[in-house]
């Protein structure tokens, strides 16, 4: 990467055009991916009955299997995919597998039709979306990086993780809608077959979008000119270790404290200071839209003014945050809405930066799996297992460990930061 004189930071229209269809393509990606948590309550009896130890296992192994196998996989190979044959084919084919996928488990028969069967579907469907899932966040973040003019990377970027969001918001309410207006009977007969039917649909129009978007440029000239490599996941672990481990490194912080903001925080507040939960859910949804309104602006600030500020920000200001978070958490809404929104302004740091930043480490011919295989193993590790680690801590008579934990996170964070070269106003080979 080279350094370019001033910065670009009109976006044609044709860049947008790439910039909404990307993030609308994610969205609904994630719309499928979110689909089966939302609604797992209400068909987990049909595919994993009681008093069956061995369905129990299944059901089990699955978890484990898609939330920290598939993904690490995908990232890997969906990642290798799009370096070899570029981000339009990569991003098309990750939004077919999630949503054949989503197909697949509105139509199985539950346990009492076809038996074991059922739940081995179910749990084949979803260690396909769980490795489509791998692939989409480098094959996607690299798309909208690479669409954006060179000082607007950060804010095509930031609608990576708007999108995420979007699609875990939708399927949220969209199990709102249902559960509210069909009986319980019809909930488990029939309704949550729906939702998976309307969440593959929504696939098929994002991949409508998909593929009506031209390749990027970045991928174009690559490919032109012979850069393109026919393994390059060999390639990337070879030539460019230190830029991998800087991914990793960038992600550990930040999906430690995602995963404890975003999707934890509700329950461990109901859980340790007896909140009602729908108080809980009630201000970290409200938190939540406030942080996806604020990622944009948080990208634009970032392409204003750098990379490490505005990553060292989000660390730092989690490393203030941590102590008096947990310290002050009461019982009370208003205290716990006033957290999350304070954790969520300091997050807008990171979840606006991170495609920019792990796109600008690598060239072109590894670019999706520079970020994808990295990103993914550091969400395994480090935010998959944060919702136990502060289970543990809390449910053991370590309470007061739990900011620690926190602030450990967001000293890493620090470090890493701290140190990582800035890359805003380089441009993408």
């Amino acid at each position: 990467m080279t350094a370019t004189a001033t910065p670009a930071t009109r976006l044609t229209p044709q860049q947008r055009k790439a910039i909404v269809a990307g993030a609308i393509g994610n969205t609904v990606e994630w719309v499928d991916w979110a689909i089966y948590t939302t609604f797992a309550a209400v068909f987990s009896k049909q595919f994993f009955p009681s008093g069956d130890e061995t369905v129990s296992l299944l059901s089990t192994l699955a978890v484990f299997a898609v939330g920290f196998l598939m993904r690490p996989i995908g990232g890997a190979i969906l990642g290798a995919y799009g370096d070899r044959h570029g981000r339009k084919k990569g991003m098309t084919l990750t939004i077919s597998l999630m949503a054949a996928a989503a197909f697949v488990i509105a139509i199985c028969p539950g346990y009492e039709s076809i038996g074991i069967a059922a739940p081995i579907v179910l749990v084949l469907a979803r260690l396909v979306q769980g490795f489509s899932a791998g692939g989409e966040f480098g094959t996607s973040s690299a798309f909208l990086v690479e669409s954006a003019a060179p000082g607007r990377r950060a804010f095509a970027g930031s609608w990576q993780q708007v999108s995420v969001g979007g699609g875990v918001l939708i399927a949220s309410g969209l199990g709102t809608v249902l559960t509210s207006t069909l009986d319980e009977a019809a909930l488990q007969s029939w309704g949550w077959r729906v939702a998976f039917v309307l969440g593959g649909l929504l696939g098929l129009v994002g991949l409508w979008l998909r593929v009506s978007v031209p390749e990027t440029e970045a991928f174009a000239k690559a490919a032109s000119s012979g850069r393109t490599r026919a393994n390059p996941l060999v390639v990337m672990v070879r030539d460019h270790p230190r830029a991998a481990l800087r991914v990793a490194g960038v992600t550990i912080a930040g999906t430690l404290l995602y995963y404890v903001w975003v999707s934890y925080m509700p329950t461990y507040a109901h859980v340790d200071t007896g909140i009602p939960l729908n108080q809980a859910l009630l201000a970290n949804t409200i938190a939540v839209l406030v942080f996806l309104i604020l990622l944009p602006f948080g990208g634009l600030l970032s392409d204003l003014v750098g990379r490490k500020p505005t990553m060292l920000g989000f660390a730092l200001g989690f490393l203030v945050l941590a102590w008096p978070a947990f310290r002050f958490l009461d019982g009370g809404f208003g205290s716990l809405l006033v957290i999350e929104l304070v954790g969520m302004v300091f997050l807008v740091g990171y979840s606006a930066n991170c495609a920019a930043i792990m796109a600008e480490q690598f060239p072109a011919e590894v670019r999706t799996t520079g970020i994808g295989l990295p990103y993914a193993l550091a969400v395994a590790i480090f935010g998959g297992t944060a919702p136990y680690v502060t289970t543990w801590l809390s449910s053991s008579g370590h309470r007061d460990l739990v900011w620690m934990y926190v602030a450990a996170a967001a000293l890493i964070g620090v470090i890493v930061y701290a140190t990582m070269p800035e890359t805003k106003g380089k441009e993408l080979t």
